[in-house]
């Protein structure tokens, strides 16, 4: 569990942060919502514990197409190609699901990570001998250095060609060093930066998922030192399937496209050896395939991104299957390519958002299985969270109200002529509206598409299978997906709106927000970076960018008869966090 270093001045902030920084701790949906899972209430962090038998198998959906094998490129930037990677990255460490825990990999670490120095900013992690990729490379200070340098801008010059989607703490990084045969890993932050997340560099929950291995760069004939080459490598990694593994599984087959197929990594060197024989992840965003594969033993169970009322009430009718749902850290937005020549115009999206009555989505989608539902009012905060302020109340987006959005097109100079916008005699849009395809996102798409017209903006609804894909080609006119979140939030709004960043897929650019962004990823309080993360919501918010929906509820569900596994909604990895754990019911 987390445990800091007690240095002067940045101490009580970094305390501070496993007590404030939660998004959305346990619970369920109640009146009768949770079946077999009713312990994760008083203990998330440990119920369905139980002893495991040998062997065994699971197969497990994942709901959508992972982008690629690379974690830190935008069309690899997604939820399903996190948990595609679970068991097969080291990391070193992770929010367990109560959301108040950090909890260290000890398999990795041989002792808890320290802060060393606040001036210059530096900290440290030592790793176990043991700690061994599964080709027998030991897991050293160069693994730690190519995943920073791959997850920096090109412009620090690190990489040519590489694509991180959100570089910020990792261009505040001056160097790693490896001492002790690289086993020491000693990380220094440029001169006046700081990083109040430090303990949870390149973890679990961090653009990269964990840690890439240094030394396949060799084996292809690629120097990691040298930039191009470094790009190239990137390239390799996001193109090719891991035979790697520091973790306690490994794929040993499998595509992008139907599934991937993990057996135990013969050289882990974790405490908890992995029981089960195979774990299959398909991924398989048809939905109204799930209930009748689950009920023939064809799959076993998921944690789906997105919301299925269907789904969840065929589930809780299922007397063998464990069931949970309740408040989740992924939340709905809806996003403008800021690049089309229309939505460049910032007058024409603030009328789009006015029109959109995010109230209707909301109530369509989940008022009958979660009536509990509320509207986001803030992109980073939980209402219950300190640093909760409503930055969405008063401005007239997501209020669905045609009349203003009428004026503010006509104060701009539009006209709305026998039900179609135009300006200056030209025709606005059409422009595409897409998201995934899921029920919920559908529902979306057509009330979103019939809120437009009322203006007299046509939408075309188009689907894809393949988020990371879609967003990374910028696809789209006008986009609906949901970001999944964790108690971290210093890298989030750099990530996300910084004009640098790969996923800030719209291309929006506000100078305001860039300063902003980056002093938060410079803050040595929590406090301060909450500051400055609001003070950017709210310049965002007059830009009309994003318009957010809602937290979305998340379920979870498994076939009874296995042991170990429990959604932890903290993290993307959601039920797949600790998959090493996973196992059959001893007999």
């Amino acid at each position: 569990m987390l445990k800091l270093k007690p240095v002067t001045g940045l101490a009580a902030a970094l305390t501070a942060l496993a007590l404030t920084a939660t998004a959305c701790t346990g619970g369920n949906g109640g009146d009768g919502a949770v079946r077999g899972w009713e312990d994760c209430e008083e203990n998330p962090n440990t119920c369905n514990s139980g002893e495991r038998g040998e062997g065994g198998e699971i197969t497990w959906v994942i709901n959508s197409l992972p982008g690629s094998w690379n974690l830190i490129s935008p069309e690899g930037g997604s939820v399903y190609t996190n948990q595609m990677l679970e068991g097969i990255l080291p990391s070193v460490g992770r929010w367990a699901p109560d959301g108040e825990t950090y909890e260290h990999d000890m398999d990795l670490l041989a002792e808890e990570p320290e802060l060393i120095e606040e001036d210059p900013f530096t900290f440290q992690f030592k790793l176990r001998p043991e700690a061994v990729w599964n080709d027998g490379t030991p897991i050293t200070a160069d693994d730690f250095e190519v995943t920073w340098k791959m997850a920096a801008s090109p412009e620090e010059g690190h990489c040519d060609g590489c694509r991180s989607r959100a570089p910020g703490e990792y261009d505040d990084v001056e160097k790693i060093e490896g001492t002790d045969d690289g086993k020491t890993v000693t990380v220094t932050l440029k001169d006046g930066k700081a990083n109040a997340e430090w303990f949870g560099f390149l973890d679990g929950h961090k653009i990269s998922g964990g840690l890439y291995p240094a030394h396949l760069a060799e084996e292809q004939g690629l120097d990691v030192g040298d930039p191009e080459e470094l790009g190239e490598y990137f390239d390799w990694l996001n193109e090719t399937m891991p035979e790697y593994s520091g973790g306690p599984y490994k794929i040993v087959d499998g595509d992008l496209e139907n599934q991937v197929i993990k057996e135990p990594n013969e050289n882990w060197y974790g405490e908890i050896q992995p029981t089960l024989d195979k774990i299959i992840m398909r991924f398989n965003p048809d939905e109204g395939t799930w209930i009748p594969a689950l009920t023939n033993g064809e799959i076993h169970g998921a944690n789906p991104a997105q919301y299925n009322d269907d789904i969840i009430e065929q589930v809780k009718a299922m007397d063998n299957v464990y069931f949970d749902i309740g408040p989740g850290a992924s939340w709905e937005h809806i996003d403008f390519n800021t690049e089309n020549e229309w939505l460049e115009d910032v007058e024409l999206r603030r009328a789009i958002f006015t029109a959109i009555d995010v109230g209707e989505i909301a109530e369509r989608n989940f008022g009958a299985g979660y009536p509990d539902y509320e509207i986001k009012t803030n992109f980073s905060f939980a209402p219950e969270s300190p640093y909760h302020r409503d930055v969405m109340s008063g401005t007239g987006q997501g209020t669905g109200d045609t009349e203003t959005a009428e004026k503010i097109l006509t104060d701009a100079g539009y006209e709305i002529e026998d039900g179609t916008l135009t300006k200056d005699g030209e025709k606005v849009g059409p422009f595409r509206l897409r998201s995934t395809d899921t029920v919920v996102r559908n529902t979306s798409l057509q009330i979103i598409q019939s809120h437009l017209s009322d203006i007299g903006v046509e939408t075309n609804i188009e689907v894809t299978d393949d988020l990371g894909e879609m967003l990374g080609k910028q696809d789209y006119d006008i986009v609906q997906f949901g970001w999944s979140g964790s108690p971290f939030f210093i890298a989030t709004p750099f990530q996300q709106w910084h004009s640098s960043s790969g996923s800030n897929f719209g291309k929006y650019e506000n100078e305001k927000v860039d300063e902003l962004v980056e002093k938060v990823l410079e803050a040595k309080t929590l406090d301060e970076a909450a500051e400055l993360t609001n003070q950017a919501q709210e310049v965002l918010v007059e830009d009309a960018y994003v318009l957010p929906i809602m937290d979305e509820p998340a379920y979870a569900f498994v076939t009874e008869g296995y042991v170990n596994i429990r959604d932890n909604r903290q993290a993307q990895k959601r039920a797949i966090y600790n998959m090493g754990e996973w196992g059959t019911v001893a007999q």
